[in-house]
């Protein structure tokens, strides 16, 4: 042979024993050691040196020569490529100076921005920021194995283009879905599959708004369906909320005086107040914006975890006339990292919607989208729903309790009928923003009202998540809180 046999094998490596051959190599070939044209060494005679299987050895053949680094003639034998794989590439232009790292400042005007960074707390603290859920109670092995059946069934169908608004069997899983549990009587054809809800906001806002375009949204509210809003070019005109919602009353006077586009809301359990809208007011609103031709932008984010009563059905169960656009996730029941929202809505806006979402995303996973139908289809979801339901309402009991053992000067609430977080109301000469911050330093981390005030400005409440902790961490984070102050 024109070069000294030096290859081994470890069977006990990660790496199967083919791929092992084949990069050692590519290896020698890449630093020079075999040269382009030289012969390698027939399958049975390496198989042999190897001690290893003669298909061990032809895989690792194909390997290579898939990878352009030999080529292989029946007649002739088997040869390292004349033209290697992956060449370095030349300069444009002997001018042309080397960069060493990428550049510190920009060579052309960013302009401003109201963008905000989103902070996220530091490892190892306790988060009652938000509604999140708890990720360890999420079923991981039934989606893994949804998953795998979903790529083995569907072959490279699933990993290939396909429809933008998401894979068909999740679609038909989320209109069954929403049909027996929220009264939508939703249709496949009703439902496109998005990135998460965030992604569901901003689409809806690029397919709806025009720069200018007057949208109403809740006083207290959820900044990123605002910013989502505002980036489409929305001017934005806060409604009061109270103990039963929005104001339905200052929506009606409000669109008297402005040409409404849409009116963004959340009425199940209010962001962040987890008010829910009374039935009066869902009546008059559905009757307002019929009447105007106003578009109600309904947000249900959590509609399973109602703990005392039932829970209401959203707007769109009720909206005979077309004008809820109804955007749900499955972060909150699933988890968030899996990037599953949803919009419902009538046929016409759903194919703009798909068109947008041509241009900003092409489509989402649907290998993911369809393991997460299988387990809408068997039922894994609502039974996952239950339980963290029942867990969820025990954690919500628990803080309410340590916050009126250990808190009960400092706060003041009402035991939330539903929803992920409890709102309360902080005595006068407290500190909020400071109270935040210290308690931060020592590893909890839960949201001031300034956060979620339309101004921007202090305001005297907390919002407090309870559903990602459990009890033990629950009592410290209240330890923890009650140290801050």
């Amino acid at each position: 042979m024109p070069w000294e046999l030096a290859l081994a094998v470890d069977p006990a490596a990660p790496q199967p024993i083919f791929l092992q051959i084949a990069r050692a190599l590519a290896d020698d070939i890449r630093r020079g050691r075999l040269r382009a044209g030289a012969e390698l060494p027939g399958s049975r005679a390496l198989a042999r040196s190897l001690s290893v299987h003669r298909n061990t050895v032809l895989a690792a053949y194909r390997e290579l020569a898939a990878e352009g680094w030999i080529e292989a003639s029946a007649a002739r034998g088997t040869f390292v490529s004349a033209e290697l794989p992956a060449p370095s590439p030349r300069r444009f232009a002997r001018r042309a100076a080397a960069r060493a790292e990428v550049p510190a400042r920009l060579g052309f005007d960013l302009g401003a921005t109201s963008l905000r960074r989103v902070h996220i707390p530091p490892p190892g603290t306790l988060r009652m920021t938000g509604g999140l859920p708890d990720m360890r109670l999420v079923p991981t092995a039934a989606l893994a194995r949804a998953y795998r059946r979903a790529l083995h069934a569907g072959s490279n169908r699933l990993l290939d283009y396909a429809d933008p608004r998401g894979d068909e069997r999740l679609r038909a899983a989320l209109a069954a879905m929403l049909s027996a549990v929220r009264g939508l009587a939703a249709g496949p054809e009703s439902v496109l599959v998005t990135r998460g809800s965030q992604m569901a906001l901003d689409l809806v806002s690029r397919a709806l708004i025009a720069p200018g375009d007057a949208v109403a949204v809740e006083s207290y509210g959820y900044r990123p369906a605002w910013e989502a809003l505002r980036l489409a070019g929305a001017r934005l005109l806060p409604l009061p909320v109270d103990a039963a919602g929005l104001s339905v009353d200052a929506l009606s006077e409000l669109a008297e005086r402005e040409r409404l586009r849409a009116v963004y809301v959340t009425p199940h359990h209010q962001y962040p107040t987890t008010a829910v809208l009374a039935p009066g007011r869902r009546i008059a609103l559905l009757e307002l914006c019929r009447a105007r031709r106003i578009a109600i932008l309904e947000d249900d984010y959590d509609h399973e975890f109602h703990y005392d009563g039932r829970p209401v059905l959203p707007l769109a169960s009720a909206d005979t006339a077309g004008v809820v656009v109804y955007i749900g996730t499955l972060s909150k029941i699933l988890a968030p990292g899996l990037r599953i929202g949803f919009v419902v809505a009538p046929e016409p806006l759903i194919e703009r919607l798909s068109l947008h979402r041509t241009f900003v995303d092409r489509q989402g996973d649907h290998a993911v989208e369809r393991a997460v139908a299988e387990l809408l289809e068997d039922g894994e979801v609502q039974r996952h729903a239950q339980r963290a339901r029942r867990a969820y309402r025990a954690r919500r009991d628990l803080l309410v309790a340590s916050l009126r053992a250990r808190l009960p000067d400092a706060l003041d609430f009402a035991v939330p009928a539903g929803g992920m977080a409890l709102w309360a109301k902080v005595d006068a000469a407290i500190d909020t923003d400071a109270w935040a911050e210290r308690a931060l330093a020592r590893k909890v981390a839960f949201s001031a009202g300034r956060r979620f005030a339309f101004d921007g400005k202090k305001r005297p409440y907390l919002r407090l998540g309870f559903a990602a902790l459990d009890e033990r961490e629950i009592r410290d984070a209240v330890e923890r809180m009650v140290e801050a102050l």
